[in-house]
């Protein structure tokens, strides 16, 4: 990586863009059991959790020198990481070009296509019948075609984590105070890190539950057809050994369409696949572990906006199709990590 002198004018930019975020709310949910808070990060400006790690990542490397104005970022992801590295990047007046694969959704692409002059798209999977590798591999060759670029790499960046660390988990334990479980899906890593090491700090006896989807290879299950972004991996990303993770809940996408029903019909809240898997876990994990004399209090991260999913999660065929789909699997694939 060279390094040159950090671009003063990049640096107040950034300043300027972090004195305007103002944080993501808290709301509570009614439950019969538990005393639940949702954090709202689909509430960031581009919609998902994902702006924390993306502004972290930028401000910290324009620091280092490592991003002047004349550098092309390059970045891996089919969702929210590409939508939040478009809109930071766009702002500062930098290049950016995300490599993305078909399971994109229709509505992220158009966007990106929108912001960003170039857009990369992979269509051949790997050996693993994902496109990740094939993502990946197209990452390294535009490092060296382009003249000065620059690869966030959200998988394995601690920027990432300590994004959440700071912000997100700051916020949280302001807004939440003394927490009993904490309820977190895992893609790349990075939130659960951040989060679960602040929280465990601060609340050393709150329960860290890590929420993944059925067919990661995350927690060491066996890969299959996944079709919602935005939770889950076909790799074991670096950044969550970094977490500190108590236990794991392992959840259908079937589930999470179910739940993203109830967040809407109950509460509406027009969560992302990624929320509503994370919402399923919480009632999946209460329903087999039911609290005592004690009513627990629970957070979880709503870590996406439904607009993404209009086509996908709240289209019915669309839905038909996946639990037809899943009662007759017809082979094995992975998606990538968003």
């Amino acid at each position: 990586m060279l390094h040159r002198r950090a671009d003063q004018s990049l640096i107040e930019r950034t300043r300027q863009i972090r004195r305007g975020l103002m944080g993501t709310p808290l709301i509570p949910l009614t439950d019969e059991q538990c005393d639940i808070v949702a954090k709202l990060e689909f509430c960031n400006p581009t919609g998902s959790s994902k702006d924390r790690s993306a502004l972290r990542i930028l401000e910290q490397a324009i620091g280092r020198g490592e991003i002047a104005h004349d550098t092309t970022v390059v970045e891996s992801s089919s969702g929210n990481f590409a939508l939040a590295l478009a809109f930071y990047c766009r702002m500062l007046g930098i290049s950016f070009v995300p490599v993305i694969d078909p399971n994109c959704n229709e509505a992220t692409e158009a966007q990106l296509r929108l912001l960003c002059d170039r857009v990369e798209k992979v269509s051949i999977r790997d050996v693993t019948g994902s496109y990740l590798k094939n993502r990946l591999s197209r990452v390294q060759e535009l490092l060296v075609e382009l003249d000065s670029a620059y690869w966030p790499n959200q998988y394995a960046n601690p920027d990432a984590r300590e994004a959440h660390y700071h912000f997100t988990a700051g916020e949280l334990i302001a807004q939440a105070g003394p927490l009993d479980y904490l309820f977190v899906g895992v893609g790349t890593g990075g939130t659960i890190a951040g989060l679960s090491r602040r929280i465990k700090e601060t609340y050393p006896d709150c329960v860290v539950v890590a929420v993944d989807a059925e067919g990661s290879v995350i927690f060491g299950g066996p890969p299959k057809e996944r079709r919602i972004p935005g939770i889950g991996s076909s790799i074991v990303p670096p950044l969550c050994g970094q977490a500190l993770i108590d236990q794991v809940e392992i959840v259908s996408e079937a589930r999470a369409v179910e739940a993203c029903g109830v967040l809407a019909a109950k509460f509406g809240l027009y969560a992302g696949g990624s929320t509503g898997s994370t919402y399923a876990a919480v009632q999946d994990y209460f329903a087999r572990h039911r609290p005592g004399a004690h009513r627990p209090r629970v957070a979880f991260i709503a870590a996406d906006r439904g607009h993404a999913y209009a086509q996908t999660v709240y289209d019915p065929t669309w839905v038909q199709q996946l639990r037809a789909e899943a009662a007759h699997p017809a082979g094995v694939e992975t998606l990538a990590v968003n």
